[in-house]
């Protein structure tokens, strides 16, 4: 029986999308962009032997025809494409669940003014509910920015710092210690249950340590309080079926731990990698490991930051010959991404971008898989993998990647 390893590059994308207008992200591109940056910055091009072996260099430069300031490496084995989002959101949710079989067509609330963000009503309700007298922020913020700005009044008054983006989501940053991270839980979700009628994404607990604005940082007890996925996904199909689904990182809380069997929290991308490896050592057959990268979105997509993007990508590269030297003959992996984050870009939101859809096998030849009008291709792969009942929305690559 098989296994699959998917690594999500979180807010790695190819190429502005084809109804990127809709967005405003006509001309991003997250790849090619962070690679110019870099080699205006480095005087070298991006050096991704591994990944342009795999066709990522060739799936974006066909997803946007650009060429990339990237060092030139031959195709030599896996499958290369890029996808496009059919969900309506270019959010985390909306991206993970469509490349698990189940795209979000309705539209989520999101709360679109900049400052002021939430209502004096919603205010008075999160308080009387949750029994803190005031909240600190109340509108659209970096979560690295917020926190220099406003940790220092948050442990002296011990209301929370809340914030949002261009995402449907309510974000809550507390101090660890002062404030305390069982009740950051307690109050994101109390959070959660009133905002349910009002059909936002997420809520999202940030908590982080330091004694003042010099020294602030997040820590890893990120915590994400996600919807259910509006139908059955092929992780739940698979753990319905005898399977297994091992998480490593946020996975189970984007999924709202739904078709989870195993969840691993790891912090960093080397981390990251470590705890998939180390899965991939023990995971049994009729697996899905299942990782997201959430470091080359949240510290280099959001904060744009094209160096520091093209340096962990370089990082990621080494760290993937690990990956396909563990692999045995009936691994499939897959490399894809969310959603794109352009670090050029203006702002610090998601850009509505063409993903990539990268495969390996250990027999596999250079195959070229085109252009994929929806995430929901991975999801429907997945099923066919596992003969598990088909989707409803994608189409399966599996034949094409004579598996």
């Amino acid at each position: 029986m098989p296994r699959a390893i998917i690594l999500v590059i979180d807010g790695f994308g190819l190429g502005h999308a084809p109804d990127a207008k809709a967005f405003g992200d006509v001309n991003a591109n997250t790849f090619a962009n962070l690679a110019e940056k870099f080699q205006q910055s480095k005087n070298r091009p991006l050096k991704l032997p591994n990944l342009s072996k795999l066709g990522l260099v060739k799936a974006c430069q066909q997803a946007s025809n650009r060429n990339l300031a990237v060092e030139p490496e031959a195709l030599s084995n896996g499958a290369y494409g890029y996808a496009a989002e059919i969900s309506t959101g270019k959010d985390t949710p909306s991206g993970h669940w469509e490349m698990a079989g189940v795209p979000v067509l309705f539209d989520w609330t999101y709360f679109l003014d900049k400052q002021n963000s939430f209502s004096a009503a919603l205010i008075a309700e999160i308080n009387q509910v949750t029994g803190y007298s005031d909240m600190l922020g109340n509108c659209h913020a970096s979560g690295t920015n917020i926190i220099a700005e406003l940790g220092e009044q948050h442990i002296k008054t011990g209301n929370p710092i809340c914030y949002t983006s261009g995402d449907s989501v309510f974000q809550v940053a507390a101090h660890e210690e002062h404030f305390g991270l069982e009740n950051l839980y307690k109050y994101c979700e109390q959070v959660r249950e009133i905002l349910d009628p009002m059909n936002i994404g997420r809520v999202i607990a940030r908590p982080f340590i330091g004694e003042s604005s010099a020294d602030f940082q997040r820590t890893g007890n990120r915590k994400d309080y996600s919807v259910l996925p509006p139908a059955t996904t092929v992780l739940e199909k698979l753990t319905n079926a005898g399977g297994t689904v091992i998480s490593v990182g946020k996975i189970a809380d984007i999924f709202a731990h739904q078709g989870i069997s195993i969840k691993t929290k790891a912090t960093g991308i080397p981390a990251l990698l470590d705890s998939t490896l180390a899965h991939i050592e023990t995971a049994s057959n009729n697996s899905i490991i299942f990782t997201n990268l959430v470091n080359f979105d949240q510290d280099f997509g959001h904060r744009r930051d094209p160096v520091g993007f093209g340096e962990a990508l370089e990082y990621f590269d080494v760290r993937l010959a690990e990956f396909l030297n563990q692999m045995n003959d009936d691994d499939l992996l897959l490399l894809t991404a969310d959603h794109g984050c352009d670090p050029t870009w203006p702002g610090n939101d998601h850009t509505r971008e063409f993903v990539p859809v990268l495969a390996y096998h250990n027999r596999i030849e250079s195959i070229n898989l085109g252009q994929r009008n929806t995430f929901a291709d991975l999801g429907q792969t997945l099923a066919s993998l596992f003969t598990l009942e088909a989707m409803d929305y994608g189409k399966s690559f599996l034949t094409e990647l004579k598996f």
